[in-house]
């Protein structure tokens, strides 16, 4: 079975896996279980280090701030399953978190703001207002209706002749409020028209060229 957990450390950290040397503070994991949860779902190996060294959990108090941030810092609660692995000597707690049925799920900040977090490569990023509505418009049991207008057109000629779009450039373009950019935005993302794609330093907007 050290078989299985040194073939997960040696993938290093990505969008489905995050190594932890220890669990000091609830809130800060509880954005990590959010952004899996809101993502792909994903792994959680305590007692490693950033660069895949072994050092194992302290002690049980580990699985009880996981606990903790699990049911107090995150909205809904999320639900994750552990097991207990043992090398030479030392305990690993691998936690797995399921991708969530129904997204947004939010962490509580260090300001007691809840927030709502993505998994992008091997990084916990904040969700936007778009995202969020995104995921709002899917959950709901009757379907949105796409209604193209003049402010539609603008967007996707724009995006026929350049790469991408940023939020503001829409805005400008379209001489639109930031809230019907964000309904626009929001409701052609869920009909796959666009795509959205999020980095630490921006976010931008594309064509869909797969559907």
């Amino acid at each position: 079975m050290s078989h299985y957990i040194h073939n997960l450390i040696r993938q290093g950290e990505h969008q489905q896996l995050d190594f932890k040397y220890e669990i000091s503070d609830a809130r800060k994991i509880a954005r990590t279980l959010v952004a899996f949860s809101n993502t792909d779902g994903g792994k959680l190996l305590i007692g490693v280090k950033d660069n895949g060294n072994i050092t194992g959990v302290h002690s049980d108090e580990e699985y009880y701030m996981i606990e903790a941030a699990a049911q107090m810092y995150c909205r809904p609660e999320v639900k994750f399953t552990v097991k207990k692995w043992t090398l030479s000597g030392k305990t690993i707690l691998e936690i797995d978190i399921p991708k969530a049925p129904k997204r947004p799920y939010f962490a509580m900040n260090e300001d007691d703001k809840w927030l709502a977090y993505i998994r992008k490569n091997d990084q916990n990023l904040l969700a936007n207002k778009i995202l969020i509505k995104v995921w709002e418009k899917e959950n709901r049991k009757k379907g949105s209706i796409l209604r193209y207008s003049e402010k539609e057109e603008i967007l996707l000629h724009y995006l026929e002749q350049h790469e991408y779009i940023t939020f503001l450039k829409f805005c400008r373009i379209a001489r639109i409020s930031s809230k019907l950019a964000e309904e626009i935005l929001s409701t052609l993302i869920c009909f796959k028209i666009i795509e959205m794609e999020i980095s630490e330093k921006k976010t931008w907007y594309k064509l869909n060229r797969q559907e």
